[in-house]
């Protein structure tokens, strides 16, 4: 477990629904930094191998959108495990436009937990 490195892209393209002006977060239809960043939490999920006991939850987010996306625009988003022990993972997450173009880059740290323990904890308080 300690020590792996994998990585994984996943595609998306750009809807109506992921823009700023649909979440809020602005007024343009263009890629909204809080869908970019959910997409790079979706890579990180992806690309962890947990058994079946074992889930992950975000502990600490870094992301740099660095250009803008407009709807109907191809984007693909890597997640590459750079740290890996029991208790976290951490990822670099680079996300490109089609034509290979750098719009978001960041880290992303997981904390590696119990699921079970996790929502008891969580229900006892």
């Amino acid at each position: 477990m300690a020590g792996s490195v994998r990585a994984v892209t996943l595609e998306k393209i750009v809807a109506g629904e992921d823009t700023a002006a649909a979440l809020g977060s602005g007024d343009l239809p263009v890629l909204a930094t809080p869908r970019l960043l959910a997409w790079c939490e979706e890579a990180t999920c992806a690309a962890l191998d947990l058994a079946d006991t074992a889930t992950s939850v975000g502990a600490r987010v870094q992301l740099d959108h660095l250009a803008p996306s407009a709807v109907g625009e191809r984007i693909a988003v890597t997640a590459t495990v750079t740290e890996r022990t029991d208790r976290r993972a951490v990822f670099d997450v680079v996300a490109r436009n089609a034509s290979g173009r750098e719009i978001g880059r960041g880290s992303v740290t997981r904390a590696i937990v119990d699921r079970a323990t996790f929502l008891e904890r969580l229900a006892a308080r």
